[in-house]
């Protein structure tokens, strides 16, 4: 009995680490954006 709640505590550490890297790498991430076409072209297009 023991045994297992000594591995479930540490599967759960192990998946909240995880999940907290996962989110800090993603907050990191540098997003683009694509730049809007000018009105001249706009028009032009259709």
């Amino acid at each position: 009995m023991l045994l297992t709640f000594i591995i479930s505590i540490i599967i759960v550490f192990v998946v909240l680490i995880l999940s907290v890297l996962t989110i800090s790498k993603a907050y990191k991430y540098k997003h683009t954006i694509d730049e809007l076409p000018n009105e001249k072209s706009k028009g032009s297009d259709m």
